[in-house]
């Protein structure tokens, strides 16, 4: 029993025996401690009608005077509200100064409800996105930003990448948007201007795109007259073993130039070509034979498992080059007598490519770069087997163009697991 409580029913009790022990030698006891209490509940409602009355006109003066309990109560009242008020104080102060430090940010950022209604955005995105002050507030955003592609973007995600567009306000600019969901399906939209991105890499792409048109050429020429000479029986041998060099060398560098300017055209998009339905199992038998007479010296075990009858929507030929490179890589990478299986499966939620290998293995730190242009785990490895360094890369820009992943699992002197990830969307019967 806490000290207040044990004050009151001691003020209880005194009430009580103020009016009883008149009541007793009157010979009206039982009234006596009626009027008592009735007197005690008035006093109550008195401090009850004073503490309401201070909550609800002027509860941020002092509490009034009151007495017993009542006193305690409103105390504690009011030093609630207090600490409330410093919190909410405190609470606003960062606000303010979170949004003065995001209004002085080059980045536009947007803040939009559960409903995707603008609710605030500094002065950045007054410039880069085109709004306007108290006009917009409220407004849904995709009605201000009527891209297609972003408003699937903003509805449905994945937020876990940005989405790249030409601005819909300034034209020949291009940004960058990225989404960040908080609180109950609030969203916090930043953009960057990534103009001068955009264009570097375009003229990067162009300059490739050029240099291998222009390498194509002489490259046939050359390996034209290398291979004219390697095949005569009129040099002398030292002579052909160094034209046969030239030759392997000649034909590396075709391969190369080819790799570039397959990237360069699934980089550019300049094709749109529609997607159809493939036949797996026939495709993976095709590319089983082209498989065993490429890996004829090593006599590789190749298996081909179609554990899925239904069908794959895509491009043909892309696709037939990024699993052919998956392929060519594990024959590659996996010593003779090696195995080497090729799995085409499927459940509630995607379809699975993968190409298993008994190989020599990957470690770990390499594997988020593997898809990298040129990078190389081992640059003598490399060179030994003959590879652009552009195989991966390739698997990665096909299988992005079917909005598909590449999952890679590898353990050294094990072996390797690589595969492509397709969305039920893709699978057709």
């Amino acid at each position: 029993m806490t000290a207040l409580l044990k004050e009151e029913l001691v003020r209880l009790a005194y009430i009580l025996a103020i009016f009883a022990i008149p009541a007793w030698l009157l010979g009206v006891s039982v009234q006596g401690l009626f009027l008592g209490l009735l007197v005690y509940v008035v006093l109550h409602l008195r401090n009850l009608h004073k503490l309401h009355h201070w909550l609800k006109t002027n509860h941020k003066d002092s509490p009034p005077e009151l007495s017993g309990i009542w006193e305690d109560i409103a105390e504690n009242i009011y030093r609630l509200q207090q600490n409330e008020q410093a919190a909410k104080q405190n609470l606003l102060t960062i606000i303010a100064r979170a949004r003065t430090s995001m209004s002085a940010l080059e980045e536009a950022v947007v803040l939009t409800d559960s409903q995707g209604n603008l609710e605030w955005w500094n002065t950045a995105a007054e410039k880069l996105l085109g709004f306007k002050p108290v006009i917009d507030h409220g407004k849904p955003i995709i009605n201000l930003i009527r891209d297609p592609a972003f408003i699937h973007y903003f509805d449905h995600g994945p937020y876990n990448e940005g989405i790249k567009l030409p601005s819909w306000t300034h034209p020949n600019r291009y940004v960058q948007y990225e989404v960040t969901r908080f609180g109950h399906n609030d969203r916090v939209l930043i953009a960057y201007d990534i103009t001068r991105l955009h264009q570097l890499e375009q003229m990067r792409k162009d300059f490739v795109a050029n240099v291998s048109h222009e390498l194509r050429t002489p490259l046939t020429v050359l390996s034209g007259y290398i291979e004219t000479f390697a095949d005569s029986d009129e040099l002398p041998t030292r002579w052909q073993r160094a034209f046969q060099q030239m030759q392997h060398q000649s034909l590396r560098m075709n391969n190369l130039v080819n790799d570039l300017l397959l990237l360069s055209r699934l980089e550019s998009d300049a094709t749109k070509q529609q997607p159809k339905p493939i036949n797996m199992k026939l495709l993976l038998e095709q590319l089983q034979q082209e498989a065993n007479a490429y890996s004829a010296d090593k006599q590789h075990h190749i298996i081909v498992q179609v554990m899925s009858p239904l069908r794959l929507m895509g491009l043909e030929t892309d696709l037939r080059s990024a699993f052919s490179n998956l392929i060519t890589n594990a024959i590659k990478y996996t010593p003779a007598h090696g195995e080497i299986t090729v799995r085409w499966s499927h459940d509630d939620k995607y379809g699975y490519l993968s190409v298993q290998d008994t190989g020599m293995g990957i470690e770990n730190q390499h594997i988020s770069r593997l898809t990298e242009r040129f990078y190389r785990v081992d640059a003598a490895r490399s060179s030994a087997t003959g590879g652009t360094g552009l195989g991966l890369a390739i698997v990665k820009h096909v299988l992005l163009q079917h909005k598909a992943i590449l999952n890679i699992n590898s353990k050294p002197n094990v072996g390797s697991t690589f595969t492509c990830v397709f969305n039920k969307e893709l699978l057709v019967e």
